[in-house]
């Protein structure tokens, strides 16, 4: 709580926070930009879609990750989109795509570059902004109507993903997402192909293939919200079908490990880094980031968090 509070006074109060900007018709498509104190050149821009279970979603949850980007001189757009049961996952899908799209065609008046935008989701988020990708790079090597190009995407990341809904089922009942909720979310037990990139990658042909962008999926080996190996095996299933993509892995890390505690902690953290060290190399001289909550607290919050 001490650490959530600082990051919402940086959210609510800061200059460098853009909140709610519109992108779309829909109540919920809104999101918030985090901006570089750097402006003299543009900055590189990643579209970061938030987890939550498709239930709980919510942009300012990408809070600290934005803080952190934009403190590497790295733009974040945290968009929100509609949750279960205001919507299901083909509105998740499409409202992920309508944000890409607005953001690359207006983020150069907010000093981005359109030549650098990467695209990054986190759990829930991770799995909406792969489905997002996919069905963009088919509809385009199809030759149909598109309002961005997956062309526009230097990178896509994808942290703590889960890639086969299929696979996952049992596993999210057991975790307490229980499977009557988890299939109205998903439309159906018939369409959890539809939307299972892992699944979906193994049909794609090599013009869809060679539309994609670098995939890099992180992920915790201590996740049990979703395991380790769903980002491993969808690696794997991408690299058979000729893309580029790998996994970077967190020993021990949990699900909430990568993306809280370690940021909460201050001082260079794996993710950040990681991610930074794709997106540009240059800034070695960037101030290490203060401490938010003491080790003690962090470790207490830990042991209690359900995920």
């Amino acid at each position: 709580m001490p650490g959530f509070i600082r990051v919402g006074y940086y959210y609510i109060f800061s200059s460098q926070v853009l909140r709610s900007i519109v992108y779309g018709d829909q109540p919920r498509n809104r999101l918030d930009m985090y901006i570089p104190t750097d402006r003299s050149k543009p900055n590189p821009v990643v579209v970061f879609v938030t987890g939550g279970a498709w239930i709980i979603g919510y942009k300012a949850w990408g809070a600290l990750l934005g803080r952190r980007l934009a403190e590497r001189g790295i733009i974040v757009a945290c968009i929100d989109y509609r949750n279960f049961p205001q919507g299901t996952i083909s509105d998740m899908v499409s409202d992920a795509s309508e944000a890409i799209s607005f953001i690359c065609d207006t983020v150069a008046s907010y000093g981005g570059d359109p030549n650098q935008i990467y695209l990054m989701g986190q759990s829930a988020g991770a799995h909406i902004a792969a489905c997002a990708l996919l069905e963009q790079a088919v509809k385009e090597s199809q030759g149909e109507e598109i309002y961005w190009s997956v062309t526009q995407i230097k990178s896509y990341f994808g942290l703590s993903g889960g890639y086969n809904m299929q696979n996952l089922v049992d596993h999210f009942h057991k975790r307490g997402l229980y499977r009557s909720i988890f299939l109205s979310i998903m439309e159906g037990r018939r369409s959890l192909p539809q939307f299972s990139p892992e699944i979906i990658a193994k049909k794609l042909t090599h013009g869809v293939i060679a539309l994609l962008p670098e995939i890099v999926l992180f992920h915790g080996t201590g996740d049990y919200s979703i395991p380790s190996s769903a980002s491993k095996i969808f690696a794997d299933v991408l690299k058979k079908a000729g893309a580029k993509a790998k996994v970077q892995l967190y020993r021990g890390k949990t699900h909430t490990d990568v993306f809280v505690q370690d940021p909460l902690r201050g001082g260079k953290d794996p993710l950040v880094e990681d991610v930074v060290s794709i997106i540009h190399a240059d800034d070695d001289s960037a101030p290490s980031p203060e401490r938010l909550v003491s080790e003690w607290r962090i470790m207490l919050a830990r042991q209690i968090s359900p995920f």
